[in-house]
């Protein structure tokens, strides 16, 4: 995947991009199909941004207030009570998920063995499908999808 920071002609507006190549950037905005999220001009291009290099492994990670940061930039263009009921939903699933353990793609697996008193039970999240997550609910395993999507650790940039 790669992320463009985007900018609308028409408005000005600034947000994200996510294509699976700079190809698929081009055909998508070839075809029409990339507008601006706030006034739904097509008449969208790159903007300037700079290199999301990693760090060093004796480097710090970024503080909190930049993530803060960002997630205020994300919720820009929203009406404030709009804005400060996902800014709170992100605020207290980011709460909840660092009392959880991630499990990764072994979610269902795990959580169906602690509900059946297979393993010790324990705070879980990780990957599972639609199909995996209603048969999990069907049997009565207490399950809920994360209301805002998370990066597995280690694929986060």
């Amino acid at each position: 995947m790669i992320v463009y920071e985007l900018e609308c002609r028409a408005g000005g507006h600034r947000f994200e991009g996510w294509f699976a190549s700079s190809e698929d950037f081009s055909g998508q905005q070839a075809r029409g199909l990339v507008s601006c999220p706030q006034c739904g001009s097509a008449e969208v291009a790159k903007a300037p941004m700079a290199p999301n290099l990693g760090r060093k492994g004796n480097q710090l990670p970024v503080p909190a207030r930049a993530a803060k940061a960002e997630a205020a930039q994300a919720v820009a263009g929203l009406p404030e009570p709009a804005r400060a009921a996902l800014l709170a939903l992100a605020r207290l699933q980011a709460e909840a998920l660092r009392e959880s353990r991630w499990v990764g793609k072994s979610f269902t697996e795990d959580a169906r063995a602690m509900h059946y008193g297979e393993k010790d039970h324990e705070v879980i999240h990780g990957q599972a499908t639609l199909d995996e997550a209603r048969a999990l609910a069907d049997e009565g395993v207490p399950v809920a999808p994360l209301l805002i999507p998370v990066a597995p650790p280690g694929e986060v940039n």
